[in-house]
């Protein structure tokens, strides 16, 4: 059974920081592509950062130099390290994992909860 298991969310006050963690199961993490997206009340679920299997990452304009996606493959985890965070970065940010050649998958985490607030 793959998981994806998403930590790290919070309350967190504007200009601070947050890590989140997506501890995934199995043995595929390494050939899996992991990505973070996020969706808040109301909206899409939208991407938000990504990471290749040869460490490529990509971001969405809204957290480039702010947010910082990384994996650790001896550990299973990809991160998300957040930072100067602003109100509108509140959502509820899930864990994507996914392969487009065979084996092909596609797999969630349950999502953790990230709010920007004073």
């Amino acid at each position: 059974q793959v998981q994806l298991v998403e930590s790290g969310g919070g309350l967190v006050q504007p200009g601070g920081s947050l890590r989140l963690s997506c501890a995934a199961s199995g043995n595929f993490f390494k050939i899996s592509a992991m990505d973070w997206y996020r969706q808040a009340p109301g909206k899409q679920r939208e991407l938000v950062a990504g990471i290749t299997t040869d460490d490529t990452t990509n971001y969405a304009d809204s957290v480039k130099g702010r947010f910082t996606i990384s994996r650790d493959n001896a550990k299973n985890t990809v991160y998300l390290e957040m930072s100067n965070l602003k109100p509108e970065d509140t959502a509820v940010y899930y864990c994507h994992a996914h392969r487009s050649r065979w084996p092909r998958y596609d797999y969630w985490g349950q999502g953790t909860q990230v709010t920007v607030s004073s």
